[in-house]
């Protein structure tokens, strides 16, 4: 089957449904020039130890200037990234009615800067920084964007201990609430789209495996294999940039908006995102 084939099935199948549940993962959001885990050459990672050598909670609170090490070039390009036509469809998507819920392992916030609403983000964000001894929690905007200028880890003003981004490292537990909301909807979801997700990252991973023991229908769009390719109903092996849209076009009164001429957003506009996706700066 050719890929409009398998674009035209998938739009037939969000036609039909009454609650689609859309999960994405580092692949949606490639095409905005942040790069994945696993890719060759482009990949954050080139070994898994890698990851546990920076990336966990164990690392962190042993040697926290070597994951601000690494994170700095990483907040540099989530900075300068701007949402893809793949975030602007699932927003649109959303705003028709069509889609009932995103649902994202990213942390970039680039859905929320491309307007979707019924966002979970079950790996955490970037609009707080938490205190991992006494849990305290900051907005992120002025401390990193000090830390962006100046390279001054940010500090706990109750215990003076060094605070993260409130993002799930490895070996945490996901967010409780944002999780059981992102379960309710696979719960309830008849359809789930897989966007740039390889599904290989427990539990939020196993999310449409949920939906389809419950009944669901699945479409894949992922470069990669997954461990649910033989129980998906569509399975199209494109880029989501160019699917996505493809996928939403039907649904739309007109075109979706493809973004703003702005090329950087600092942290600090990124902490005043409003609930419409609207950057306000300078507030």
């Amino acid at each position: 089957m050719s890929t409009d084939a398998q674009i035209d099935r998938a739009v037939e199948l969000l036609r039909q449904a009454r609650h689609a549940v859309a999960l994405t993962g580092a692949g949606i959001s490639t095409p905005s020039g942040i790069p994945d885990y696993r890719s060759p050459k482009s990949g954050l990672w080139e070994k898994a130890a890698d990851m546990m050598e920076v990336a966990s909670i164990y690392a962190f609170r042993h040697n926290p200037q070597a994951f601000y090490d690494w994170l700095r070039p990483l907040l540099r390009v989530i900075l300068d990234a701007r949402p893809n036509p793949a975030h602007y469809a699932l927003a649109q998507l959303e705003a028709t009615g069509c889609l009932k819920a995103v649902i994202t392992q990213n942390i970039d916030l680039l859905h929320e800067r491309a307007g979707s609403q019924n966002l979970y983000e079950v790996h955490g964000h970037l609009r707080e920084v938490v205190c991992p001894a006494c849990h305290y929690t900051l907005p992120a905007a002025d401390l990193m964007d000090e830390f962006m200028a100046r390279g001054t880890i940010p500090r706990c003003i109750r215990c003076h201990h060094i605070m993260k981004p409130n993002v799930v490292l490895f070996g945490e537990l996901l967010p409780w609430a944002t999780m059981k909301a992102a379960q309710m909807h696979a719960r309830a979801a008849d359809l789930v789209i897989v966007a740039g997700s390889s599904l290989e990252v427990a539990p939020a991973g196993d999310l449409p495996e949920l939906a389809l023991d419950n009944g669901a229908r699945l479409v894949i769009i992922n470069f990669m294999e997954t461990h649910l390719d033989h129980r998906a109903d569509i399975i199209i092996r494109a880029d989501v940039a160019d699917v996505l849209p493809q996928l939403a076009r039907p649904f739309l009164p007109s075109r979706p908006e493809t973004g703003s001429a702005t090329d950087r957003i600092t942290l600090g506009a990124i902490g005043k995102i409003s609930s419409s996706g609207d950057v306000r700066m300078g507030e």
